[in-house]
C-alpha cells in the first residue's frame, strides 16, 4: 500500500493507494477511526447511478464491518447533479435517515460526487465527517484531495461551496478498468496539469509514457496517482484556504475551462475536456504576453493530443467565454487573474491583460 499524507495538523489525514483497495476498505477505516478516536455509528454513502450498480454492495459490505447503520442515497449521474436543488434533496434525506453529527457520509463516485457529497457533509448539521472513495481518474488524482467541495449554479461552476477536508482518502487503482473510457481519458488532463505546474521531470515522464498510460498499465497509474497526490498535498499544506495565492496555481486551465462548461452546458464537454482546452488557450495567452515560449506549447499541445484529449476552442461564443471568465471565483477587486505557463514546470498568477488578448487567446476570431 502506498499511503500519502496531507499534513494540515489537526486536520491531517491520509491517501491510501491500494490495488484492491475497496475489499480491504473496512480495515483501513477501523485503523483510521481507533487510531483518531472518531466515532461514528453511521455510514450514509453517496454515490451516482453509475458507479452504484459496480461497486456499491461490495462498500456498504465493508462499512458494516466499521459501523451499526449503513445507508445510501443514489443520485444521478453527470454534472448537472452538482445543484442546489440536488443539494436539498440530499439534506432532506439525511434528516429522514436520522443522521446526526456522529454521522459519517463517504463519497463514493468521480469528482461529481465528491464535491457534491463533500459539500453536504460539510454544510448538515454544521459539519459532519466524510471520507472519499474516488472512482474516476480526475477525482483520484485532483478532486478528491484538499477539501474543495461545492455546487455549480447556472451561471458559474463552483461558485459555492466551502473547504471540508475529508478523513481520509481510499483510491482503488483497480476501478479505473471500469470506467468509461472517454471520462478516463478527461482525468489525464489534470495529470498532465500537475506536469505544466510544477513537476518538469514529470510531465517528461508522460511523454515517455503515453502507451502504457492509455494501456492502462497498473504501475504506471500507480505511479501516476501517487505523484499528483503527492504534489497536491504538498500545494495544500502550504495554502489550504486559497489565501497566499499558492494553491491557486492548480486552477491552471480552469478559468477558461469552466467558462467553456458553463457556456457550451454541462455535458457537451466533460471537465477534463475543457480544462485541457484552457490550458491550451492559457498557454496561448502566456506566449502572446512574452512570458513563455512556443516550444511548451508544442509540447503541451503534442501530448494532451496524443492521450485523447482535445485542445481547441469551439469558436461559436467566443463573447459569452470573456463574460463568463469574469464571474470566476480569481476576481480579485474586479481584476481577473490567471494562472499562465512560463515554462514547463513553473506557472505563474498574471492579471488579466484585457478583452483582446483573451478573445485572441481561445482562437475564436
Amino acid at each position: 500500500m502506498n499511503v500519502v499524507h496531507v499534513d494540515l495538523g489537526s486536520r491531517s489525514y491520509p491517501i491510501h493507494i491500494e490495488q484492491n483497495g475497496l475489499a480491504k476498505l473496512g480495515p483501513i477505516l477501523k485503523k483510521l477511526f481507533s487510531t483518531n478516536r472518531i466515532q461514528t455509528n453511521h455510514a450514509v454513502i453517496v454515490s451516482d447511478e453509475n458507479v452504484a450498480g459496480i461497486y456499491l454492495t461490495q462498500v456498504a459490505d465493508q462499512l458494516e464491518l466499521v459501523h451499526d447503520k449503513v445507508d445510501s442515497v443514489i443520485v444521478p449521474a453527470g454534472e448537472k447533479t452538482k445543484s442546489v436543488a440536488q443539494l436539498e434533496s440530499l439534506w432532506q434525506k439525511l434528516v429522514e435517515l436520522e443522521s446526526d453529527r456522529k454521522s459519517t457520509v463517504y463519497a463514493l463516485g468521480g469528482g461529481v460526487v465528491g464535491d457534491l457529497a463533500g459539500f453536504l457533509a460539510a454544510s448538515f448539521a454544521r459539519g459532519i465527517s466524510f471520507v472519499q472513495i474516488p472512482t474516476s481518474l480526475l477525482a483520484q488524482v485532483d478532486s478528491s484531495v484538499g477539501g474543495k467541495v461545492g455546487i455549480n449554479l447556472p451561471a458559474a461552476k463552483n461558485i459555492v461551496g466551502a473547504f471540508w477536508q475529508p478523513e481520509c482518502v481510499v483510491i482503488d487503482p483497480n476501478v479505473l478498468l471500469t470506467l468509461e473510457e472517454r471520462e478516463y481519458v478527461s482525468g489525464l488532463a489534470e495529470v498532465v496539469k500537475y506536469g505544466v505546474i510544477m513537476d518538469t521531470p514529470f510531465f517528461n515522464y508522460l511523454e515517455n509514457s503515453i502507451a502504457n498510460i492509455k494501456a492502462k498499465d497498473p504501475s504506471t497509474l500507480s505511479h501516476i496517482i501517487k505523484r499528483c497526490c503527492e504534489l497536491k498535498a504538498a500545494i495544500v499544506k502550504a495554502d489550504e484556504h486559497e489565501t497566499s495565492g499558492r494553491r491557486a496555481i492548480l486552477n491552471y486551465g480552469h478559468t477558461y475551462g469552466h467558462a467553456i462548461e458553463s457556456v457550451f452546458g454541462y455535458g457537451r464537454f466533460t471537465h477534463g475536456e475543457a480544462i485541457s482546452i484552457g490550458m491550451n488557450c492559457a498557454a496561448r495567452l502566456a506566449i502572446q504576453l512574452g512570458l513563455a515560449e512556443q516550444e511548451l506549447l508544442t509540447r503541451q499541445t503534442a501530448l494532451l493530443t496524443e492521450l485523447g484529449l482535445p485542445v481547441e476552442c469551439p469558436a461559436d461564443k467566443h463573447v459569452e467565454l470573456n463574460k463568463a471568465m469574469k464571474r470566476d471565483k480569481k476576481v480579485q477587486n474586479g481584476v481577473l487573474m490567471l494562472v499562465l505557463p512560463i515554462k514547463i514546470g513553473h506557472v505563474e498568477l498574471v492579471p488579466s491583460p484585457g478583452e483582446t488578448p483573451i478573445l485572441e487567446s481561445l482562437h475564436c476570431e
